[in-house]
């Protein structure tokens, strides 16, 4: 993950056009992280979870489903991207449609799933970070070992292998899919 120090402060407007150049970044203590290409196994895991979870969320209506060019505005100022986000209604209240900035605060559910390019003490600082901004639950997703780590502070408390089920719990009620449909061969 490459890092640039060009600048140290950047509006919403700014930060978004960075886009234009078909990378993804974080911002974090005024620095640009460049959080690369992840992959297809990547993608395809976040794409299958995040849209299961958008349907059940929105069926319910229970909030938002984010993917990752979604970022986050901090307490510090940092903007992080989960690989998938969900944001409860009661946060959204007031608002009709999402804002076309950034959301204020952290999501009530992020969801990092490892990737080449993340190191330990990289996704360490985010995990904590999202927990100091109010994020209530988290799943970091570990595609090479098939299993699921769940966090409700910047520890985790569960594991979650293929033969069980994530749970949405208080967060997102009701929700439940099956680990081992993250990490299924395909069949086609």
């Amino acid at each position: 993950m490459a890092t640039s120090t060009e600048k140290n402060i950047w509006t919403d407007e700014e930060f978004m056009a960075l886009s234009k150049d078909e990378r993804r970044y974080e911002l974090v203590d005024g620095e640009l992280l460049d959080m690369g290409n992840s992959g297809m196994e990547h993608g395809g895991i976040g794409s299958l979870l995040g849209g299961l979870l958008a349907i059940y969320v929105r069926q319910n209506k229970l909030g938002i489903v984010c993917d990752s060019s979604t970022a986050f505005t901090l307490k510090d100022g940092n903007r992080r991207s989960p690989d998938i986000s969900f944001v409860a209604k009661e946060r959204l209240q007031g608002l009709k449609r999402p804002p076309r900035g950034f959301f204020q605060g952290s999501p009530d559910l992020a969801v990092e799933i490892l990737s080449p390019n993340n190191t330990v003490e990289e996704l360490h600082e985010k995990i904590v970070e999202y927990f100091e901004n109010e994020t209530r639950l988290l799943w970091l997703i570990h595609p090479d070992e098939k299993y699921v780590l769940i966090y409700h502070s910047a520890e985790p408390d569960g594991f979650r292998r293929p033969q069980d089920n994530l749970e949405g719990e208080a967060v997102v009620p009701g929700f439940s899919v099956s680990v081992a449909e993250l990490f299924e061969e395909w069949d086609f």
